[in-house]
């Protein structure tokens, strides 16, 4: 195999660069991604970076020093503009025709943006260059308001508590995360935020971005406007599939790949945010966390290099608000019975996810060194009455 590319240049695509350098591949190999920045972590930009514990200097994965001693062509600021999987060949924006032995599509995911007026003018935190707009903000006297209360637009809202500014979230849904956690976590995490001072509204339609005199200014929802200095939009995310779909590959809310991360063209690999893939107790699954991206990464490398690979361990993430931290493991849903074992009110708890008996997701809030543990249960049979908080 003489030439491999990676089109993405984020967590993914830099493990994936990683694992095929540590196990030996010695041919090109070629890392596209569309920003100019070197690849980097993106969960820090809603937790440390806001903080003010890190700077976007320590999010990056690598320095650029690491890429060339491995030789690892960089090429930053590009964009593939089409895939001909049958030629193996792709083209740039540049008027470039590259080709390739193996492919792999990293491109990741893009924030939603709503069908509103002003949506396009609020600030989307997803890239190193969102966070200059939101920095300024987040502090004593501001006030941010937050449309969306996903697992982003929460850790936001916490980080502008933290630093003094006053934060309101608006969500669509009876409470925030409810399709994920169900009701009784969700409640547990609504409560959260407003015992810190978050104006939290929950069944609330946000009509319009105010935008005054070029500068956005607030929110609109039915006869209300709720001014805002900083008006940040956190509605989710979509794949960046079209590539991938203009090429003919199979894609279904992501690029579909088997449990070895092998698209529906010979010589194409998806991983990270893009790929919708085959798990091996969990079905098919698309995944938008740092723990997944830097494991299928790695994992779709080796697939690349024709090891036994498959998609078979426990999606994982983490999240910091205010003074405290959870984990949560699986890929559950709202709709999943919720057992809870431990003290609620003392934040220290364990909440199992299950499908009849079957454990798809755990999270664990204060009770720590357990994660292990609870990446073997998800997937399998238990007794409910054995279930404990692992102390």
């Amino acid at each position: 195999m003489d030439s491999i590319i990676v089109v993405g240049a984020g967590l993914a695509a830099a493990h994936a660069v990683e694992t095929l350098r540590a196990e030996g591949y010695t041919g090109q190999l070629t890392l596209l991604g569309t920003e100019k920045e070197l690849p980097y972590e993106r969960p820090p930009l809603s937790k440390e970076v806001l903080l003010g514990d890190q700077t976007v200097d320590d999010t990056r994965v690598h320095d650029a020093g690491w890429y060339a001693e491995r030789d690892v062509r960089l090429r930053l600021g590009v964009t593939v503009t089409r895939l001909d999987s049958d030629a193996r060949r792709i083209d740039l924006d540049t008027g470039e025709t590259l080709t390739y032995d193996a492919l792999l599509l990293t491109t990741g995911a893009e924030p939603r943006v709503p069908d509103i007026p002003g949506a396009d003018q609020a600030v989307y935190l997803r890239t190193v260059d969102d966070v200059p707009n939101v920095l300024p903000a987040l502090e004593a006297g501001k006030r941010v308001v937050v449309v969306g209360g996903g697992w982003i637009g929460l850790e936001l809202a916490a980080a502008a508590r933290a630093r003094g500014a006053d934060a309101t979230v608006l969500e669509r849904g009876d409470l925030p995360l409810q399709k994920i956690l169900g009701d009784r976590l969700a409640r547990y995490l609504a409560e959260l935020h407003l015992t810190h001072g978050v104006d939290l509204r929950t069944r609330v339609t946000v009509d319009e971005v105010v935008v005054t005199d070029g500068q956005v200014t607030g929110v609109r929802t039915g006869e209300t406007t709720i001014d805002g200095d900083l008006v940040v939009v956190a509605t989710g995310a979509v794949p960046n599939d079209q590539l991938a779909a203009d090429a003919g590959l199979s894609v279904d809310d992501g690029i579909v790949v088997d449990d070895a991360f092998r698209t529906s063209a010979e010589g194409v690999w998806a991983a990270g945010d893009v790929a919708r893939a085959d798990h091996t107790r969990l079905g098919r699954l698309r995944v938008e966390h740092w723990d997944n991206a830097i494991k299928q990464g790695s994992a779709a490398a080796r697939s690349i290099l024709g090891q036994d690979v498959h998609h078979d361990w426990a999606p994982y993430f983490f999240t910091d608000q205010f003074e405290f931290s959870m984990e949560y493991v699986g890929h559950g849903s709202g709709d999943d019975d919720v057992e809870v074992r431990g003290d609620v009110d003392e934040h220290q708890f364990i909440a199992y996810w299950l499908d009849g008996d079957t454990v798809t997701a755990a999270m664990n809030v204060g009770i720590w060194d357990v994660n292990e543990k609870l990446r073997d249960l998800v997937g399998t049979t238990v007794d409910r009455e054995q279930l404990t908080d692992l102390r």
